[in-house]
């Protein structure tokens, strides 16, 4: 498997959302596997693909903030994307197996990027789903890890989501470099509990830049999979995704 990087400057969250649906159209076409690091400009709310957003949050109150928002094309729940590493990797399903061992092996790539930074990144172990009423304590994506997941100290530092179409995946996410998830409780409709994330730069207690985080991620990317090369050169796509216009449509982004 030869992996394509791609690079792109700070998008909307229509657009980035938009960027990496194509991606996973031409993983699915081509049987390509692509990873991309982006930021959003300007900050951004984004919703599961399947989260009651209507129910959940308060669009007024999202628009006295001034904030973007956008529905991705994954599931999960929401996520506030200001102060982070957001990734992007689409393949061929059999790159990595099951939705389970995808989901552990492309975190643990992360992991190790984290560990060469100087966190102590681990997994969170497999546990069974917490009751009913744990899960509507908070809607946000931070508020607790699941199986799989990427800790530090014993707190969320990466957040993910995995959709599959046809034959390829794509799983994307927030890795936290500083800050807060405090605009998803402020925007919610029910008091919520205080969010468990955890950001680099409180693990570390020193300034974590976008770029080292890329760097590392770069670097480590090909050393837990040692059968996959990394390709530099960009495939033919455009920083800007041909189409973005179901994810600027209102109607998508409250379809729920």
């Amino acid at each position: 498997m030869r992996w394509r990087q791609i690079e792109t400057t700070g998008l909307s969250g229509a657009e980035n959302m938009a960027l990496d649906q194509t991606l996973l159209d031409e993983a699915e076409r081509t049987g390509q596997a692509f990873w991309r690091l982006y930021r959003f400009e300007p900050s951004c709310i984004s919703f599961g693909r399947n989260e009651p957003a209507r129910e959940r949050y308060d669009p007024d109150a999202i628009a006295q903030l001034g904030c973007d928002v956008v529905r991705r094309p994954t599931g999960g729940r929401a996520v506030w994307h200001e102060h982070e590493v957001t990734y992007a990797v689409a393949a061929p399903v059999q790159a990595f197996g099951s939705l389970r061992d995808s989901y552990r092996a492309i975190h643990e790539r992360l992991a190790a990027a984290l560990q060469a930074l100087g966190a102590d990144a681990k997994l969170a172990p497999d546990r069974p789903p917490p009751p009913a009423a744990a899960r509507h304590q908070s809607h946000a994506c931070f508020a607790a890890p699941a199986g799989g997941e990427v800790l530090v100290q014993g707190r969320k530092v990466i957040g993910s989501a995995q959709v599959r179409q046809g034959k390829a995946l794509l799983q994307h996410g927030s890795i936290l470099l500083a800050g807060s998830q405090d605009v998803i409780r402020a925007v919610s409709r029910q008091p919520s509990a205080a969010s468990g994330e955890m950001t680099l730069t409180a693990a570390l207690g020193r300034r974590i830049t976008f770029e080292e985080v890329a760097e590392a991620i770069a670097a480590t990317w090909d050393d837990t999979l040692p059968s996959t090369a990394l390709d530099r050169p960009r495939p033919p796509l455009t920083d800007r995704p041909p189409s973005i216009a179901r994810f600027t449509d209102p109607a998508w982004t409250w379809r729920r």
